[in-house]
């Protein structure tokens, strides 16, 4: 059924830039709504940036806006999120998701990713 992979996580400092990359496989994605979610130690995991099957139109988090950037290339089954002007507060597990369903919510995601890690030290 498919299943998608995270990466580029790591150690950054504040102020400072990070781009996770979830590279999808066993099917295409390219007829799906994609999103990013988080999960900070003793949160609920949130909704973080999502995009529809074209690229066309992403919905952000008031938290990142302005910040962070969701895009994806159908045509290398990716999706990216570049992360700019990072804070501590970003510090969490990111997980790359898809669904046929819009908007992008947790309730309706297909398929999960398991998730990178990233921390901003302050």
């Amino acid at each position: 059924q498919g299943r998608l992979v995270e990466s580029g996580g790591g150690l950054v400092q504040a102020g400072g830039s990070l781009r996770l990359s979830c590279a999808a496989s066993g099917r295409t994605f390219s007829s799906y709504a994609m999103g990013w979610f988080r999960q900070a130690p003793g949160k609920e995991r949130e909704s973080v940036a999502t995009v529809i099957w074209s690229g066309r139109s992403t919905t952000y988090a008031d938290s990142v806006k302005g910040r962070f950037t969701i895009s994806r290339d159908n045509a290398k089954n990716t999706l990216y999120l570049q992360m700019n002007s990072l804070k501590p507060e970003d510090t969490a597990v990111y997980y790359c998701a898809a669904t046929r369903d819009w908007p992008v919510t947790a309730l309706v995601v297909e398929v999960w990713g398991q998730g990178t890690l990233v921390t901003v030290s302050s």
